[in-house]
C-alpha cells in the first residue's frame, strides 16, 4: 500500500468535499501523519472515512472522522497567537493539529491510559507547545485558565455556564450540542462585552463526553 496515495485520497476525496479549503490546513494533513496517532492494530484504518478506534488503549473511545478534524480546525480559524484549551485528548492528533495553529494547547484527558498515549504521541511527534494533564474538565480547567479557545472533543446535552468565565475576551467555544439522534457542531464567539453569537457549522453525531452537562430534567 502506498500510504502517500491514501494520504492524498483522503484529502482530496473526504477533506475537500466537506469544504475544507484552507490550504494550510490541508498542507498539515500531509505533513502530520495521523497514522502515528493511533495504536498499532488499527494503523490500515487510520485515513479511512470512519471513526478510528483506539483499541487496545481504550475499548470504547475513537478519533473524529477525518474530515470533522479538519473542519473544526478550518472553523476555529486559529491565528497562531492563542491558548486552546482541549476537552478529550483521545490519541492526541487533534492535540496535534491545533498546536501546529496556536501557540500553546492545554489538553485534559481523564482516562490515565489515553492521556498517556496521546502525549507519548505528540512527544514522537516533536509536538512541544501541548501539554496533557489527567483529570476531568467536562465543566472546564481553572488552572491554566483563561483561554483563547475551548475545544470539547465529546457531546453534551448543553454547554455549561461555568465555561464562558475560563475564556479570554472575545473568546470562543466548540462543541457538539444535543442527544442522539439529533447533534449540532456550534461555535460560540463572545463578544468584548460579554455577548454571545452561537454559529451551527454541521450536523453529526459524536459520543458523549464523560460527565457532560446535561439538559434539566422537565418537571410535570
Amino acid at each position: 500500500m502506498n500510504i502517500e496515495q491514501v494520504r492524498f485520497n483522503m484529502v482530496e476525496q473526504q477533506i475537500r468535499t466537506w469544504d475544507v479549503l484552507d490550504t494550510d490546513v490541508l498542507d498539515l494533513l500531509h505533513t502530520l501523519k495521523r497514522e502515528n496517532f493511533v495504536p498499532p492494530a488499527q494503523r490500515e484504518f487510520a485515513l479511512m472515512d470512519i471513526e478510528t478506534p483506539l483499541a487496545p488503549v481504550s475499548a470504547s473511545e475513537r478519533m473524529w472522522t477525518p474530515k470533522m478534524e479538519a473542519r473544526v480546525v478550518q472553523d476555529l480559524d486559529l491565528k497562531g497567537h492563542e491558548h486552546v484549551l482541549e476537552v478529550g485528548t483521545g490519541s492526541g492528533y487533534l492535540t496535534a493539529l491545533l498546536a501546529a495553529r496556536a501557540a500553546r494547547v492545554t489538553s485534559i484527558e481523564i482516562d490515565p491510559a489515553l492521556a498517556k498515549f496521546g502525549a507519548d504521541n505528540l512527544a514522537r511527534a516533536g509536538v512541544t507547545n501541548a501539554v496533557v494533564l489527567t483529570g476531568d474538565a467536562a465543566r472546564g480547567w481553572r488552572g491554566e485558565a483563561p483561554y483563547d479557545v475551548i475545544v470539547f472533543t465529546g457531546s453534551m446535552e448543553v454547554l455549561p455556564e461555568e465555561v464562558f468565565s475560563q475564556l479570554k475576551a472575545e473568546g470562543r467555544v466548540f462543541a457538539v450540542v444535543g442527544k442522539r439522534p439529533v447533534m449540532a457542531a456550534q461555535l460560540v464567539n463572545v463578544s468584548a462585552s460579554g455577548g454571545r453569537q452561537s454559529r451551527t457549522l454541521f450536523e453529526t453525531v459524536v459520543a458523549p463526553l464523560a460527565n457532560a452537562a446535561r439538559s434539566p430534567a422537565f418537571v410535570f
